[in-house]
């Protein structure tokens, strides 16, 4: 087996990652590859799956610095519960 490590490039974009991982999985639940190309796969798709994790991180860390005015939330909830 290679021991080559699969990388997401930097400035690959979300939706292409994630259409990229939906692929890998549709390919790894076919269950008609060979082990060794299976593992390949599985990998890649953890790659992707972390990079796309990241981003999503990232967004809602930008979300949060967003909605922080003097410290505080300046949203409220939109459902209209008092919980």
């Amino acid at each position: 087996m290679s021991k080559k490590k699969y990388v997401v490039p930097k400035n690959t974009r979300f939706e292409e990652a994630l259409a990229e991982l939906e692929g890998v999985v549709r390919t790894l639940e076919g269950g008609e590859l060979p082990l060794e190309q299976s593992l390949e796969d599985f990998e890649r798709g953890i790659a992707l799956a972390r990079f796309c994790q990241q981003q999503l991180s990232d967004a809602d860390r930008k979300v949060q610095a967003l909605l922080e005015e003097g410290g505080e939330q300046t949203l409220t909830d939109l459902d209209g519960d008092d919980a």
